[in-house]
């Protein structure tokens, strides 16, 4: 008589089929924590024009920022990222970038603390993206880049802005890492997770 199939598999076929499936899972996690951190990102840089154009058009002064601090925190109590210390930064995010379009392409592909790194340390636009688009394509951590800046890589290899085809940092680079660990994007950015919100849900507010 045929034997029955064994219930648990272990042969070259399963652990072929176990790793094809963690790998897409991975890769599936790591869209989604992409996808969050750009409306994030996005986000961000409406609130900083907002608060640009107002101050601009109104004449109001750095006070307003304490005070939507405060309101934006009143509402949004399990919200992190309305401190008005991240609100002076959205504003500089908002000031250093003025095209949207550039936002969207470039800055938007990296993490929030990669992109306070980029505004404190360089006052140049094309610095900042020259810098980002290394970022994005060798999938550097926030520490990396930090360190390839203060080295002054931008000097010894020359500025050339190429493209910005490469949507997504290599999956196992150090950028990888953060984008599902960063404290702004962890806890919604996989869809896998039992205890996450739905993605729909959170790409609607700013994360915790």
């Amino acid at each position: 008589m045929p034997q029955p199939p064994a219930l648990f598999p272990e042969d070259e076929n399963y652990f072929a089929l176990l790793n094809g499936l963690k790998q897409r899972i991975r890769g599936a996690q790591l869209k989604a924590a992409q996808a969050v951190n750009q409306e994030l990102i996005i986000l961000y840089w409406h609130i900083g024009q907002e608060i640009v154009n107002r101050q601009l058009t109104q004449g109001w002064g750095s006070k307003v920022i304490e005070r939507l601090a405060k309101d934006l925190k009143k509402e949004f109590p399990d919200v992190s990222g309305f401190s008005t210390r991240n609100l002076k930064y959205m504003r500089s995010f908002a000031e250093a970038y003025p095209d949207e379009t550039l936002v969207q392409r470039c800055v938007a592909q990296l993490p929030w603390r990669h992109n306070i790194a980029l505004l404190s340390k360089l006052n140049s636009l094309e610095m900042r993206v020259w810098y980002a688009q290394k970022a994005i394509n060798h999938g550097w951590s926030r520490d990396i880049l930090a360190m390839q800046i203060d080295s002054n890589l931008y000097g010894r290899q020359g500025g050339a802005i190429t493209n910005f085809e490469r949507t997504l940092p290599p999956e196992n680079s150090d950028l990888s890492h953060q984008l599902l660990k960063d404290p702004y994007v962890r806890r919604e950015s996989c869809p896998f997770r039992a205890r996450g919100r739905p993605l729909q849900r959170l790409l609607l507010f700013v994360l915790t």
